[in-house]
């Protein structure tokens, strides 16, 4: 079915932190201890795990083990924070590398199982399109089996919403994931041992973790059901494509009041199946398998939808007990290429495995109770969860999240109001951009009780905000009511935004759109932990009726409090500890932010707070060893070779860090430099001279600069002056070309070209000072090119 006009996505504008580890949570927080685990051949730093924290997160079937604890004669990679490496991403910031023949990592069970899943990077191929290879599964010294490996569905370049050009700059996104069943029950005390027997088809893998489980017996299927096999004619071997026999299927049991049942067997869907008022089943989600993609249309692929709200929407749907494995290698965010998406009222997804999809849920409303629970949601490339558009009274609980490529669980309110909707139980691992949980606007919501970890860039653990298109008061969208978030555990979140410059709290709170001004924000009896950056912050606009009691903070790469906007809050019972930085508070604001103290507070205040005007690196005390977030260890990866990260060429300054004078509303510098023509730079009207500065990492030899504007018809011919600058400190600049006109005309692209020297600066600087049509600096890319 045709998808509704999709709203716009802003690009990620970004922000990141880290401590010393207590092992035992106070008073009514939560405790959680590592899990033993053999001695580590790879030494190790000891880093809490996300998975098993008593009465947090969700309930998982399985039993996590680390490969860096694990037997092995591979190499240790990390710990390591830093944005576009390969430890960045691993669980724990930790994991190891084989890269010979007869290297391996090898697990001990500690239960019964018959099934494990890993996660794994490998290094990507010249061409951008992936490698394929193997790892020997061998149990007590014995070879079981051989597991093919892929790297097709990581690795992403460029700036948002990326690309699969190894050309580009920016690599990032390098895990997946893969399950196995082993054939029989392996007992407590099994050695099973991934082994490289070959470099040949990838010169390296690097192991994460691994998950190890024991899967019940497939469900049968249920009585008076109808089986699209059986009854329909589906392809249990995945051999033919069984969209419109499932979606036949589908029809007649609501038609006829049935269950409809998936048997085991792998289905090619290449489109929609479209639901509404029935129940698809499943004989479980290790055995009934839906995948698939159009052949010539990438905008189609696997997926279960209800019908979109314009159509009236779908209600009383159940969908359970199967996975969908999809087979999106890119990240386009027009196309529905969802696991689940549409309306659903009245309905639910239990026990779902969603998998290489490009988000796992996007369930655009308006729509009223839905429920996704006990469900797994691994590797997108976009979202885990995003309730967007006028959903209430919905929930995600009791869900695993891990290795998106946006928010793990969102609710976004856009021009209609998410009401009373909850994300409770649920563990979310390792978001690739953004947030762990996130929510834009929204009135009456509840986020408790969940586990976030590890995140990478652009985003914290828990995010409120007023910020993204349609998120306003005077739509009722905005930030109001009681929002309650209480009962959670954040370790390693929050992150050193690379290009911000400066990090992003593990809590943090943005009146971007409009101050938070209507709610009560309610956060409780939580942890937050080894914070990458800063443990709380508000930034953006005014946060306002904020609430904080009995929180433990142990540890944060700089600060407790990182206050650049202004606010109210109240602390009642916060006691900090291992803060970076010796003073804990970072606040320019002054009297704009005001702090309202209870009683039993300790390690977080201080009067009169630091305000220096530099951001320091974070330090990341990776369980009580200090690392510096400044520096580090490179990747003990391969050699070079064409898989490896890519040398710099072609636009150099494409999703580099870039730092302004100012901007207008949502039209930050971070515009100027991903990528994407239609999306822009404003600095502040009125109110020359104006400039955008961006740093290329090391000093280039830059002889071209390609300056754009958006191409629409709708900018009208201007002329700008602008002069660029050039340094290899950000502290001393000199003339790389005089200030001079520049006219950018829509009937010929809307683009200038700017002739330079070639002399060596690390930071370019692009200073305006006038501009014929708009009192403002704009620009939407400033390419730069050695040639």
């Amino acid at each position: 079915m045709t998808p509704p006009p999709p709203g716009p996505r802003l690009l990620r504008r970004s922000l990141s932190a880290s401590l010393a580890l207590a092992l035992t949570a106070a008073g009514t927080a939560a405790a959680f201890v590592l899990a033993g685990a053999p001695t580590a051949q790879a030494a190790a730093v000891p880093a809490p795990s996300p998975v098993g924290i008593s009465g947090r997160g969700a309930t998982v079937p399985f039993k996590e083990q680390e490969a860096e604890y694990a037997s092995t004669n591979g190499t240790l990679i990390g710990p390591n924070r830093l944005y576009g490496t390969l430890p960045s991403e691993a669980s724990g910031r930790q994991a190891v590398t084989l890269d010979a023949a007869g290297e391996y990592v090898e697990f001990t069970l500690t239960a019964p199982a018959n099934a494990m899943t890993f996660r794994y990077s490998l290094p990507d191929n010249a061409a951008g399109t992936g490698r394929d290879a193997s790892l020997d599964l061998r149990v007590n010294g014995s070879s079981l089996k051989s597991i093919p490996v892929t790297s097709k569905y990581g690795w992403y370049y460029g700036g948002y919403p990326f690309n699969n050009n190894p050309g580009d700059t920016n690599p990032h996104h390098f895990y997946d994931e893969t399950r196995t069943m082993f054939g029989s029950t392996l007992a407590a005390g099994t050695k099973v041992r991934l082994q490289v027997t070959s470099t040949a088809a990838s010169p390296s893998f690097t192991i994460d973790l691994a998950d190890f489980e024991q899967v019940g017996a497939p469900v049968g299927r249920p009585s008076g059901a109808l089986d699209v096999v059986s009854d329909f004619g589906a392809d249990p071997t995945g051999a033919a494509d069984s969209t419109a026999k499932i979606q036949a299927a589908v029809d007649a049991g609501r038609s006829q009041g049935k269950e409809v049942y998936i048997p085991q067997g792998t289905f090619k869907v290449q489109d929609h199946i479209v639901v509404d008022k029935v129940t698809l089943r499943g004989a479980g989600p290790w055995y009934s398998v839906l995948t698939g993609r159009h052949p010539t249309d990438r905008s189609k692929a696997v997926g279960v939808y209800g019908k979109y709200a314009a159509q009236g929407g779908s209600s009383n749907v159940t969908l359970k007990d199967f996975a969908i494995i999809g087979d999106i290698r890119e990240r386009v965010d027009n196309d529905q290429v969802n696991a689940i998406g549409g309306a659903m009222s009245n309905s639910l997804v239990d026990n779902v495995w969603m998998q290489h999809t490009k988000c796992g849920a996007w369930m655009d409303g308006p729509m009223d109770n839905f429920t996704i629970r006990n469900s797994r949601i691994l590797d997108q490339t976009a979202d885990g969860v995003n309730f967007h558009y006028g959903v209430t009274n919905s929930t995600v609980t009791n869900t695993f999240v891990r290795n998106t490529g946006d928010d793990g669980l969102a609710m976004w309110a856009e021009n209609v109001p998410n009401v009373k909707n909850k994300f409770t139980f649920n563990t979310v691992v390792l978001p690739i951009l953004a947030n762990n949980i996130v929510t834009y606007g929204g009135k009456d919501i509840t986020i408790s009780d969940n586990v976030m970890s590890d995140t990478i860039t652009n985003g914290g653990g828990l995010h409120i905000a007023n910020r993204y298109p349609g998120v306003n008061s005077g739509q009722g969208t905005a930030v109001s009511g009681t929002h309650t978030a209480a009962r959670n555990t954040l370790i390693r979140t929050g992150n050193n935004d690379f290009n911000w410059r400066f990090g992003v709290g593990a809590i943090w709170f943005s009146g971007l759109n409009e101050p938070i001004n209507n709610a009560t924000i309610n956060i409780t009896d939580s942890e937050i932990l080894d914070s990458s950056y800063a443990a709380i912050h508000l930034i953006e606009g005014a946060s306002n009726g904020l609430h904080f009691d009995n929180i433990k903070i142990d540890g944060a790469g700089t600060y407790a409090l990182q206050i650049q906007a202004p606010g109210t809050a109240s602390f009642n019972r916060v006691v900090a500890t291992h803060i970076a930085q010796p003073n804990p508070i970072h606040n320019c604001v002054g009297s704009g932010f005001q702090i309202t103290q209870g009683t039993g507070n300790s390690g977080w205040y201080a009067n009169p707070p630091a305000c220096t005007g530099v951001w320091p690196d974070p330090v990341w005390t990776n369980g009580g060893v200090p690392g510096g977030g400044s520096t580090g260890t490179p990747d003990p990866t391969d050699p070079p070779d064409p898989t490896d990260p890519p040398q710099e060429t072609g636009n150099l300054a494409q999703g580099r860090p870039i730092t302004e004078t100012s901007h207008a509303d949502v039209y930050g510098a971070g515009n100027a430099v991903d990528g994407n023509a239609n999306s822009y730079w404003e600095s502040r009207n009125n109110a020359f001279p104006q400039s955008v500065t961006v740093d290329l990492g090391a000093a280039k030899a830059v002889k071209r600069l390609v300056l754009k504007l958006p191409p629409s018809a709708a900018w009208a011919t201007r002329s700008q002056t602008i002069g660029v600058t050039g340094s290899t400190d950000n502290n001393t600049f000199g003339t790389l070309k005089a200030p001079a006109g520049y006219t950018f005309n829509p009937s010929s692209g809307n683009t200038a070209t700017v002739t330079l020297t070639g002399t060596p600066v690390r930071y370019l600087r692009l200073t305006f000072t006038a501009n014929t049509g708009w009192p403002a600096g704009q620009l939407s890319e400033l390419e730069a090119y050695t040639s």
